[in-house]
């Protein structure tokens, strides 16, 4: 149980499963738009996000405490490594285009954990965009649109339409209820000038428009030119394990609640769609 316990910590801290969740929601925009299966797009992604998150995550630890760095997240540097090597080797076999789109999302990361903007905007010394109040959960589900719906539809030189935008926009309330759970967790640990939505508005006020952008999630797919039944079967499944989730989501839950569970539900709806 032990050595269980240590492989799923490390699945989830070295960022392997958000990661697959990155993979996933693309497949499914790859999966909605009649797109055969595009290795190199998808695989970028993945090496992409777990390098990215980890980047995020463990910047100022290994920047301040590299000298004693615990074993575990000596290991993630090393795997860490390995991926950004896997990133470079797919993002060599995407196209030019692509690579414009995937440096913008490079450079928000980057700026989301480097300190590069005025004191003044920010709740502490951490002057990154991941600490402008109210902000945060923002710039990340734009992140996500921007990767797992835009990306990968234009690496296949696929044209913008309305049906694009739809789901663009499907993604970006999906992903904002995906991250409410997590900043219900975290109410105990963030700081107040964080401004996040539980924080400003409270808990039950944030799962009422969780609510409110699943039921607009789900109506959406309905305002497409071309969707079929097992989409919004799919969907309505998804929307109402989402809704779960949200609804039961408490301060103090344990993390694998939301690091494993609801960051799951990505993972859930690709499975849904392949099978």
């Amino acid at each position: 149980m032990r050595l269980f316990k240590q492989i799923l910590d490390f699945y989830i801290n070295s960022s392997i499963h958000v990661a697959l969740a990155v993979f996933s929601l693309s497949w499914i925009t790859l999966l909605e738009f009649d797109i055969p299966y595009d290795k190199e797009v998808l695989c970028f992604l993945f090496f992409a996000s777990v390098t990215g998150y980890n980047f995020v995550k463990y910047f100022g630890l290994a920047k301040f405490h590299h000298r004693r760095l615990a074993n575990w997240l000596k290991w993630i540097q090393v795997f860490s490594l390995f991926c950004f090597i896997g990133l470079c080797f797919y993002a060599y076999q995407l196209n030019s285009k692509t690579l414009i789109y995937v440096f913008g999302a490079g450079i928000i990361t980057f700026l989301y954990a480097i300190p590069f903007l005025p004191k003044r905007l920010f709740i502490d010394k951490q002057q990154n965009l991941r600490h402008i109040s109210g902000l945060k959960i923002y710039v990340i589900a734009l992140v996500w649109v921007g990767v797992t719906v835009f990306i990968p539809l234009i690496n296949n030189d696929f044209q913008i339409n309305f049906d694009v935008i739809i789901t663009a926009l499907q993604r970006f309330m999906f992903v904002m209820v995906l991250m409410f759970p997590f900043e219900i967790r975290d109410m105990q640990f963030d700081k107040l000038r964080l401004s996040t939505i539980p924080q400003q508005i409270g808990l039950r006020a944030t799962k009422t428009i969780g609510v409110l952008l699943l039921v607009g999630f789900f109506f959406l797919e309905f305002l497409k030119d071309v969707t079929n039944m097992k989409s919004i079967v799919v969907l309505a499944i998804i929307t109402c394990v989402t809704l779960m989730f949200l609804i039961f989501s408490q301060e103090y839950y344990k993390k694998y609640y939301t690091s494993f569970w609801v960051e799951g539900i990505p993972i859930l709806w690709l499975l849904l769609m392949l099978f």
